[in-house]
C-alpha cells in the first residue's frame, strides 16, 4: 500500500505535493519522490526522490527547488525491490513518469521483453516496467505520425490516454496509476484497477475560486484544498487539466461518468478514511490485505480445471526451492506475541497437510535454553515488521547452528529479511495502530499457502485437496468482508459485556491460537484481563474462574471437534458462565447453548483460523472503545519490540 498524489493547476506544485505526501505517509514511509514539470528545465519533467521519510524529500527540495505547475508524488511501501532512492517512485522512461501503488504480477515477463528489445532498466520495481511500456507504446504511435507534420506542429502531441490504455492492457495485478509526459504539461492521466484512486476538482468543477485538479489515492491528501471527489472505477483511465475532467474512459474505452461525492471528514478522519480508529481501519482493510497477500501467488486454473495443471504447480511463493526444502525433516517457528499466535495455527497447518513435524518456539526464550538444531534443519521466523529483537536473535542463532532461515515479513528489506536465507511478503500494507489486526490475518493466509506447498511437495497432500484448500483461500476476502457485515451485532455483545473484568477464551484444534489471539488483543488495548486456552483444558483448571460474571468466548465452528466443543459450552452452562459463541453460519444447535452468537460463514477447517480471528478483533476494539482507552496507542506498548 502506498500513496498517491497528483496536481495540476496555477498554484507552484511542489508544496502541495510535499505536504499531500506526508499526510500519506501512513500509507508507506521508506521512500518518496516527485515528478514536477519544471518549463525552465530539460526534460522538462524533474525528479526528486530519496530513501526515507518525506521530511527527507522536503529538506532536498528546499535545496533544489524545483518550479512547476502540475506534478506528481508518491511514497512508498516497497513490494518488488528494497527501499532505496533507485526504487523510489516516480519512476522514469523517456519521456514518461509513473507513480504506482499496487503489485504488477507479470512484471518479470514484460520486463525480459522490454529489455530484447533495447530498453535499459534503472531499478527492480515492476512500476519501472509500467514506464517503459508506456514509452513505448507512446513513441511507437509517434513515428507512425508524419515526421514533417509533427516537427511543424501539426500533428500535435501524441495521445498519452490510448498509451496508457494499451500499457494497462498488457498488465496482470493491481494498479492505480498517475502519469505525465513531457509533450503534455499541465495533464495527468489516472488509471485504476483494484486499487483506489480519486480525483479532486477544484476551480468551476469544484465550486472553489482556483482552477486546479488533483488525483489522490486517499482525500487526506487532498482535503485542505478541496472537498468534491469523483472516485474511479475499475478500469477507468482518465486525463485531468487544471480546469478538470476532460476526458473519462471506463474499462471498455467507451465514455463514461461518475458522480461526485462531497467530503466532510477533518483531515484526520480522513487519513483514517472515515473511522474513529486506525485499528478499527485496518480491521476493515483485512480483505484488501488477504487479497495482495494471495495475489499472484496462486495458479491461474481452478476447481476441475486444476486437474489439467501440472500436479506441484500450487501457491507459487516467490520463487523459494520447495522442492529443496520439503526434505527437511523437522521445521522450527520462531515468533513473539500475536505473530507467535500465527505459527502455532501453521504448526497444525505444516504438520496435518505436509506430515513435517513442527516445533513453536517464543523466540524470546529460544537462544537462552540450548536450542536443538542440526545442520540443514529450517527455520521459520515470522514478524509483521521484520524488526522484532527476540525474533531477529533466534533466528541468526539458528542460522549460526545450521539451520536455513525463512522468514515471514511484512515489510521489505527489514532485518530480518535481510538477515533469512528466503522471505516471504505479506503484503499487507502499513500497520499503524499497535494492536496487530492485519497483519496477523496475512500471516494465517501466508502459513496456508506455505503447508499447502509443502504438502503437494511431500506428496502428503493430494491435488484435489489442494484445490479446494487453494480455491477457499481465493474465496476468504468476501467471507471476511461478510463478517464485518455483522459489526453492528458484535457492538451490542460489546456493550453488554463490557463491565466484565475478566474473560476466558476457548478454542479446540485451528481454533485455540485464535482463542489466544482473542484473549491478547482484548487484553492489550481493553487492559482487561483475559486468558486463552485449549477447550479440552478447561476442566484441568480454568473451569474454577466461571460464574455469571464471567464471559466465555467459544469458538465453536463445524468441524473436527465440534461436539467436543458442544460438550464444553455444556460445562459452562452448568456453572453459570456466560457464552459468547462464534459458530458457522446455519448452525441451528449453537443457540441453544449460548448466551450471544456471532455468526461467520462456513469454510474448510483448515481455513477458519482466518475468518474465525476477525469478529474476536472487532469485539475487542468495540470493548476498549466503549471504555474509553487509547485504542490506537495502548499504554506500555509498542508496535515493534526493537529491543530485549
Amino acid at each position: 500500500m502506498c500513496g498517491i498524489i497528483g496536481y495540476t493547476g496555477s498554484r507552484p506544485s511542489a508544496p502541495i505535493l510535499v505536504e499531500g505526501l506526508r499526510r500519506l505517509e501512513y500509507r508507506g514511509y521508506d521512500s518518496a519522490g516527485v515528478a514536477i514539470l519544471d518549463p525552465g528545465r530539460t526534460p522538462l519533467t524533474v525528479v526528486t526522490r530519496c530513501e526515507g521519510k518525506i521530511a527527507m524529500l522536503a529538506a532536498k527540495l528546499e535545496a533544489e527547488p524545483v518550479t512547476g505547475t502540475s506534478g506528481i508524488g508518491h511514497t512508498r511501501w516497497a513490494t518488488h525491490g528494497r527501499p532505496c532512492e533507485a526504487n523510489a517512485h516516480p519512476q522514469r522512461a523517456g519521456r514518461v513518469c509513473v507513480v504506482h501503488n499496487g503489485i504488477i504480477e507479470n512484471h518479470a515477463k514484460q520486463r525480459a521483453g522490454l529489455i530484447e528489445r533495447g530498453r535499459v532498466f534503472m531499478s527492480e520495481t515492476d512500476t519501472e516496467v509500467v514506464a517503459h511500456l508506456i514509452d513505448e507504446i507512446y513513441d511507437s504511435a509517434a513515428g507512425d505520425r508524419a515526421a514533417g507534420d509533427r516537427a511543424a506542429g501539426n500533428g500535435g502531441a501524441g495521445d498519452l490516454a490510448a498509451a496508457v490504455r494499451e500499457a494497462i492492457s498488457r498488465l496482470d495485478g493491481a494498479y492505480a496509476l498517475c502519469v505525465v509526459h513531457d509533450e503534455h504539461p499541465g495533464q495527468l492521466v489516472a488509471a485504476r484497477h483494484a486499487s483506489p484512486l480519486l480525483i479532486g476538482l477544484g476551480g468551476a468543477q469544484g465550486q472553489l475560486d482556483l482552477e486546479e485538479t488533483f488525483v489522490a489515492s486517499d482525500v487526506a491528501a487532498i482535503l485542505e484544498h478541496t472537498r468534491t471527489v469523483v472516485d474511479l472505477d475499475d478500469g477507468d483511465i482518465a486525463v485531468v487539466d487544471p480546469s478538470g475532467i476532460l476526458q473519462l474512459l471506463d474499462a471498455e474505452g467507451r465514455p463514461a461518468k461518475r458522480g461526485r461525492r462531497r467530503i466532510e471528514w477533518s483531515p484526520l478522519a480522513a487519513e483514517k478514511q472515515g473511522f474513529k480508529h486506525f485499528m478499527l481501519k485496518e480491521i476493515f482493510e483485512q480483505p484488501r490485505a488477504v487479497r495482495d497477500t494471495l495475489s499472484g501467488r496462486l495458479p491461474q486454473f481452478r476447481g476441475s480445471d486444476a486437474q489439467a495443471q501440472d500436479s506441484l504447480d500450487f501457491a507459487d511463493l516467490s520463487g523459494i526451492d520447495f522442492a529443496t526444502l520439503a526434505d527437511h525433516h523437522k521445521i522450527t517457528m520462531l515468533a513473539c506475541g500475536t505473530s507467535w499466535h500465527a505459527a502455532l495455527a501453521g504448526k497444525y497447518l505444516v504438520e496435518q497437510l505436509a506430515r513435517i513435524p513442527v516445533e513453536v518456539d517464543l523466540a524470546s526464550e529460544f537462544r537462552y535454553r540450548e536450542p536443538i538444531v542440526r545442520a540443514g534443519d529450517l527455520v521459520l521466523a515470522i514478524s509483521q515488521s521484520g524488526e522484532t529483537a527476540d525474533t531477529k536473535a533466534a533466528l541468526q542463532e539458528a542460522q549460526r547452528l545450521g539451520a536455513v532461515g525463512l522468514a515471514i515479513c511484512n515489510v521489505v528489506d527489514s532485518s530480518i529479511a535481510r538477515a533469512a536465507d528466503h522471505v516471504l511478503y505479506t503484503h499487507a500494507g502499513p500497520e499503524i495502530s499497535v494492536a496487530s489486526t492485519k497483519a496477523f490475518t496475512t500471516q494465517l493466509t501466508m502459513l496456508t499457502m506455505f503447508a499447502v506447498h509443502l504438502g503437494r511437495r511431500t506428496g502428503a497432500l493430494e491435488a484435489e485437496r489442494a484445490n479446494a484448500l487453494l480455491d477457499g483461500l481465493r474465496e476468504m476476502p468476501v467471507a471476511i468482508d461478510a463478517v464485518l457485515g455483522v459489526q453492528a451485532a458484535i457492538k451490542i455483545i460489546a456493550r453488554r459485556w463490557v463491565a466484565a473484568r475478566d474473560w476466558l477464551y476457548l478454542g479446540r484444534g485451528l481454533s485455540f491460537p485464535v482463542a489466544l489471539e482473542g484473549a491478547l488483543k482484548l487484553k492489550e488495548i481493553s487492559y482487561v484481563h483475559a486468558e486463552g486456552y485449549a477447550s479440552g483444558e478447561m476442566k484441568h483448571g480454568p473451569i474454577a474462574l466461571i460464574d455469571e460474571n464471567v464471559p466465555v468466548v467459544v469458538l465453536a465452528l463445524e468441524g473436527p471437534g465440534y461436539h467436543k466443543t458442544l460438550s464444553n459450552l455444556e460445562e459452562v452452562r452448568s456453572r453459570g458462565g456466560k457464552i459468547i459463541a462464534v459458530a458457522s453460519s446455519g448452525d441451528d444447535q449453537i443457540g441453544d447453548l449460548a448466551d450471544d452468537v456471532i455468526l461467520v460463514p462456513r469454510v474448510d477447517p483448515f481455513l477458519q483460523p482466518i475468518l474465525a480471528s476477525v469478529p474476536l478483533q472487532l469485539l475487542a476494539y468495540h470493548i476498549a472503545d466503549l471504555k474509553g482507552t487509547d485504542v490506537d496507542q495502548p499504554r506500555n506498548l509498542a508496535k515493534s519490540v526493537t529491543v530485549e
